[in-house]
């Protein structure tokens, strides 16, 4: 698959400032005030798809590179961060746009996709393929392995094939912010 032209994929080095305070904003709106600078961060270090209308930037998707243990395998996951399409342009195919070709750069470079979805995005990445992560989550701390049920159901993978054992345990690398 190829981008759409109405999208553009950009390394972070390549934002620039003016794209990462759009970005903010966009996440703000999107997200009812509650994304934060850690949620920012999170989808830094990566390539970011970006819709434009305009000039303006109306629909973003990142791809970060993470390492999880899955089923006690280390995975090289494409890690999906800071989803989001301005209120005004919702409903119209974006968001799976966006989604779609974050799967294609994936599918590419990492050895799966995973993602945190709330449970409005959660619809659009099941009707996309994406499949509820069923085994027990945690993070990897500096002080060792703490369990994060909070997450338990919210987390999925891409995995057209289905070769993914969905019910073992997945733990992620820690970070500030929320760890998933």
């Amino acid at each position: 698959m190829g981008v759409p032209e109405d999208l553009t994929v950009v390394h972070t080095a390549d934002l620039g400032r003016q794209r990462l305070h759009e970005l903010r904003a966009l996440l703000d709106a999107a997200f009812d005030g509650q994304a934060t600078d850690e949620d920012l961060r999170h989808a830094l270090g990566g390539l970011h798809v970006l819709a434009l209308r305009g000039g303006r930037l109306v629909g973003h998707a990142a791809l970060v590179q993470r390492h999880l243990l899955a089923g006690g395998r280390l995975v090289r996951a494409g890690y999906v961060e800071a989803v989001a399409v301005d209120a005004a342009h919702r409903r119209r195919g974006l968001g799976s746009a966006l989604v779609g070709v974050v799967e294609d750069l994936a599918a590419r470079a990492h050895e799966a996709a995973f993602l945190s979805a709330s449970a409005d995005g959660a619809r659009l990445y099941a009707a996309r393929g994406w499949r509820p992560w069923r085994g027990p989550s945690g993070v990897v701390t500096p002080e060792g392995v703490r369990d994060t049920p909070e997450d338990d159901g919210g987390l999925h993978v891409h995995d057209p094939a289905g070769a993914w054992d969905v019910t073992g345990r997945l733990l992620c690398e820690w970070r500030e912010g929320d760890v998933w």
